[in-house]
């Protein structure tokens, strides 16, 4: 059996058009668990097969394994661990956990969270008076921003200057050469120099004058594994930099929207507070943060399902797609925290499992708990709110609610 083509849906998936509820696409998308596309991609967007890939050691994140040079990726500079496969990968990763989580510092997220409520706490304070507020600018951007900024050791002051140049990665990310200008992908990639450039100033500052943020950790540390060097150290912050917030805003603003789309899921939260450790991972599931992973390379021939994958073919995997397969979950379209054996791809999985997550979790657990306890009576302005751009990293760029409603 080959693969059939299914060029169709997934350019309506990365149409703009479809932003705001790409889930009756994905589940057009799921009739061929492993679609051939016209440029000679494999999408894959059924849990099993998802799942199976990810933890298939034939997958490679490293772009250089492509047959076909992706541009999006080229002229960035040394990769992030995230995009590299092991050996190389594992030592990285674990140089980074070292001194960001478990086992070398297990009570990294714990220690946070005064901050954590401090910042969050402080936020809902400046909406006192305020008779609509816009979630995202006014509280899922800046929360996140300030805590791994934080944790790096960026000056906060500095943020004006990385906005502009994260927001231009990002877009970037699922540049489309048939469909897309040139100069979105230029933009990217000089956004990207310049950032690194930045981090790279802050790095060599941390070698003579350290402090105690993860940059000076990584740039003075010697480990098991050695030490980092400075350009492995820049790629690694540009990661956390970036992966460190926007997917956290993406699951803040998400959540936010979900709460008050069903408000008696808000009210059953505000009255039961505990309820908030499995509603988050429901809306891992059910409306995540990162929804595509755009290119993973086959190293060899690779059989998935009834198909076989070229080597050095290009395999985008349909994350978000695969949480709501209801081959896998039952009623995958409803909203349901109590959803027992709740194993989403919020996070993906296999060795790239999200390196930030734990942290991510509490700072959404924190954020809607205090959200839903302390806003009054709050309702959508309008609904479907405006998105970002990106398909990759899919959440409302403004999500205008106003306060005393109802």
């Amino acid at each position: 059996m080959t693969a059939t083509e299914t060029p169709g849906t997934l350019l309506r998936i990365l149409d703009y058009s479809s932003r705001a509820d790409p889930y009756p696409l994905y589940a057009e998308l799921r009739e061929t668990p492993v679609a051939l596309q016209e440029d000679g991609s494999y999408v894959i967007s059924t849990y099993r097969e998802l799942m199976d890939i990810l933890h298939n050691p034939h997958l490679s994140s490293d772009v250089r394994h492509l047959s076909r040079p992706m541009e999006a990726a080229e002229g960035r500079g040394t990769p992030a661990f995230i995009n590299l496969d092991p050996p190389e990968h594992d030592r990285l990763r674990r140089m980074a956990m070292r001194h960001f989580g478990p086992p070398h510092t297990p009570g990294l997220v714990a220690g946070l969270e005064p901050d954590l409520t401090a910042t969050v706490g402080s936020l809902i304070d400046d909406f006192a008076g305020k008779e609509q507020i816009d979630i995202v600018d006014d509280f899922a951007y800046p929360f996140p921003v300030t805590v791994i900024c934080h944790l790096l050791g960026v000056p906060r002051e500095d943020e004006p200057r990385f906005h502009l140049w994260v927001n231009a990665i990002i877009e970037s990310i699922d540049y489309n050469p048939k469909t897309d200008p040139k100069e979105k992908l230029e933009n990217g990639r000089q956004a990207t120099n310049e950032l690194r450039a930045y981090l790279r100033g802050l790095v060599e500052e941390r070698h003579s004058r350290p402090s105690d943020d993860l940059l000076s950790r990584l740039a003075n540390d010697d480990g098991p594994d050695g030490r980092m060097t400075d350009e492995e150290i820049v790629a690694t912050a540009n990661l956390l930099l970036i992966a460190g917030h926007e997917t956290t805003v993406n699951l803040i603003t998400n959540g936010m929207l979900t709460l008050l789309r069903h408000p008696q899921m808000l009210q059953r939260l505000r009255d039961e507070p505990d309820l908030i450790v499995p509603l988050v991972e429901e809306l891992l599931r059910y409306e995540p943060p990162v929804h595509i992973i755009p290119w993973r390379a086959a190293y060899s021939d690779v059989a998935v399902a009834d198909t076989v994958i070229p080597k050095g073919s290009r395999i985008i995997l349909m994350l978000a797609s695969g949480s709501r397969d209801p081959n896998r979950f039952h009623d995958p379209d409803r909203f349901d925290p109590d959803r027992p054996d709740n194993q989403h791809l919020g996070f993906g999985s296999g060795i790239h499992l999200c390196f930030g997550g734990p942290l991510a979790r509490r700072e959404t657990q924190i954020a809607l708990t205090e959200l839903v306890r302390r806003l009054d009576r709050p309702g959508l302005v309008t609904d479907p709110p405006p998105y970002r751009r990106s398909p990759v990293l899919r959440g409302p760029i403004h999500l205008p609610v106003e306060q005393g409603a109802g």
